[in-house]
């Protein structure tokens, strides 16, 4: 089957699949750029606290790219996929990193999606190329990782391998009107090219804790004091979520199993006992 890229996108919305840390960043930036959104989570607490976080980020947004006093793009928020996925030309997964959740769902928006829409997840461990086993057309199946916008707009592209080859080019001309900054990966790399790189620094670090040559504070503080980083290695984990790191780096290792058990024995530790980080009130840090 040919496929066509979307077409009178201006006024369409984009669909956000998960409300959580990511899923309401991405929705606000969206809706900054005029674009309705809708934004898709079962708990409806949640929903509540996505649409506010997006009132309140949007405006921001929107004068940082340029758009200030401009119409921002409504925000709704929908319990399930069947009523937000027609009609928008996006669609973008931000759920847990777990291939049980993501398969069966990208099945689901394949079946729900409009002919053109763009089914994009945001998984930062896991190539679309994995989430496709129920998806009948995957040339329009996409790699779309966000960094942590506002803090960082950069977003990195990737094929799932049958990837419609317009659909990259579009993207990256579309995705520079909300502010974003693409990056494409030019062969399948698990974490792309940031998350790869950056996968390595975290992994060292949370081994220097777990080996007790350290703690999060001082690594964080060298970091900080040498490579001039805002934001050290821990507080950066704090952020993201302690379960969805450990997610990520239970990944890594079933790709590669010759690394190291430390930092996953680490991890586990928090996550077990409810310190996930910011979300949770307490995690390396206490918030």
């Amino acid at each position: 089957m040919t496929y066509s890229l979307p077409t009178d996108i201006v006024g369409r919305p984009v669909t956000v699949i998960g409300a959580g840390t990511l899923g309401r960043r991405i929705a606000a930036v969206f809706a900054s750029g005029g674009s309705p959104v809708r934004i898709v989570d079962s708990v409806a607490q949640q929903r509540d606290a996505a649409v506010a976080y997006v009132g309140e980020a949007a405006p921001g947004l929107a004068a940082s790219i340029g758009r200030e006093g401009q119409a921002l793009g409504e925000v709704t928020a929908y319990e399930d996929a069947a009523s937000s996925v027609p009609g928008a030309w996006l669609v973008i997964e931000a759920v847990p990193e777990r291939l049980d959740i993501k398969t069966p769902l990208f099945g689901e928006l394949d079946r729900l999606a409009d002919a053109e829409a763009i089914l994009a997840t945001n998984s930062s461990s896991y190539a679309s190329r994995l989430v496709i086993d129920e998806v009948s057309h995957v040339e329009r199946v996409i790699n779309m990782h966000f960094a942590m916008p506002p803090a960082s707009m950069a977003v990195e592209l990737m094929s799932d391998g049958h990837t419609d080859e317009a659909i990259l080019p579009f993207l990256d001309d579309q995705l520079r009107g909300y502010g974003l900054l693409p990056f494409i990966a030019h062969r399948e790399s698990t974490g792309f090219i940031f998350n790869r790189i950056w996968a390595a620094i975290k992994r060292e670090s949370l081994d220097v804790v777990a080996q007790g040559v350290s703690t999060p504070e001082d690594v964080d503080a060298i970091m900080k004091a040498n490579m001039g980083m805002h934001t050290g290695p821990f507080a950066a984990m704090d952020q993201v979520g302690l379960d969805v790191v450990l997610d990520i780096e239970e990944h890594y290792a079933a790709e590669n199993p010759h690394l190291p058990e430390g930092p996953r024995t680490l991890l586990r530790s928090y996550v077990e006992a409810g310190k996930l980080g910011r979300k949770s009130g307490e995690g390396f840090y206490t918030y």
